[in-house]
């Protein structure tokens, strides 16, 4: 019986025009808050680069309506189309989302000669909490570098995976590679939020890497796209990792503790050098103040004996006396008196500059000459 219902079918393909070749794939189900945007990628085979796709809403595909093409219109209202021929991708870019655009989506490839090609898909736009969100759909790395990527999710439920599309995935619990990249996962339970949160970190990045990826738990994915380039010589290789403002503060980035880590450890070596500078320097003044205090309190007190001044000790005496005859009467009754005038220096030595005969003076009566 199953060839039976194969050859039903791809007539009921045939009849409503859609390949079933599946040379189209895109995600199944995206969940999108209100007010917000969302980028979806269409990944398409290698022999439709020329083909013009375009972009359908509508449960079924007869009676989809087309809102957007490669050809015209490239845009419509909040919807945009662009086309990646080197990368085989297409995308369309919904903004300013509100309830009413929820439904059903296709992915569509044209083909003349044949019936077009294309996948469907289901847009969910809720006023609250998505199921399954991420802060960034757009992301950038240098070769040799690492992202990392934190997909936010309300439930615990299925476990997540990581995806590429058109290629392979990797299940949380798990590390793996993706084209050659290393990738691993981690689930760990929101500090904010009732909600849970899975950090995807891709190391190793190549250009070849560059692409749409997307975070998937249960029935819902969210396509998030990586470009990866050559190192510039301005350029550093840094992790470019998202912040999750307001919702979840539940995973300290490695990579940038470890930029801070570095910028300590710089920053130490002066530190510590300026520290030892300034103690050695405190060190050396209290030994020298130490010396000095020792130097003086041995040296002994200052007895240094003035040089007496000859001068200040010498005594003025003035004699007078009287003159006899070879046999004087040494009576002082008789022939008067012997005066003796004792005179200090300092005081003799004003006298003289004051008497204008230059500090001669005779006391007493002039001897007289027998």
């Amino acid at each position: 019986m199953a060839p039976h219902l194969l050859l039903v079918l791809r007539i009921l393909f045939f009849l409503t025009g859609v390949s079933y070749a599946q040379s189209v794939s895109t995600v199944s189900h995206v969940s999108v808050k209100q007010g917000g945007s969302i980028t979806i990628p269409c990944l398409y085979d290698q022999r439709y680069r020329n083909n013009v796709k375009y972009w359908c809403r509508g449960y079924n595909w007869l009676s989809c309506s087309t809102v957007v093409r490669t050809d015209h219109p490239k845009t419509s209202g909040k919807t945009s189309i662009s086309d990646d021929i080197n990368q085989r991708v297409f995308t369309v870019t919904m903004t300013s989302l509100s309830p009413s655009d929820s439904d059903y989506y296709w992915c569509i490839v044209e083909r003349k000669s044949k019936g077009d090609d294309g996948v469907r898909l289901q847009i969910s736009v809720t006023p609250g909490t998505p199921e399954l969100y991420v802060d960034q759909q757009q992301m950038t790395e240098v070769v040799g570098g690492s992202v990392t990527v934190l997909c936010c999710y309300s439930s615990q439920g299925n476990r997540g995976r990581w995806c590429k599309i058109g290629g392979s995935c990797v299940a949380v619990g798990h590390s793996g590679a993706l084209d050659g990249t290393f990738v691993k996962l981690v689930q760990e339970e929101s500090r904010t939020t009732n909600g849970y949160v899975l950090m995807v970190t891709m190391s190793g990045l190549m250009m070849e890497n560059t692409g749409w990826y997307w975070c998937e738990k249960g029935d819902i994915q969210m396509p998030v796209h990586i470009t990866v380039n050559q190192p510039t010589t301005t350029q550093s290789t840094t992790t470019i990792s998202p912040s999750v403002t307001n919702r979840d503060n539940v995973v300290t980035n490695e990579n940038t503790d470890e930029k801070h880590q570095s910028l300590l450890e710089v920053l130490f070596i002066p530190l510590s050098l300026l520290v030892v500078l300034i103690a050695v320097t405190l060190v050396t003044l209290k030994l020298l103040r130490k010396h000095k205090d020792k130097k003086a309190k041995d040296q002994p007190p200052n007895t240094t004996v003035q040089p007496a001044d000859p001068e200040n000790d010498i005594t003025y005496s003035t004699v007078s006396h009287t003159r006899g005859t070879a046999k004087q009467d040494l009576n002082p009754e008789r022939h008067g008196d012997l005066y003796s005038t004792v005179i200090p220096m300092q005081h003799r030595t004003a006298q003289r500059a004051a008497e204008p005969d230059g500090g001669l003076q005779h006391s007493g009566p002039t001897p007289e000459i027998q």
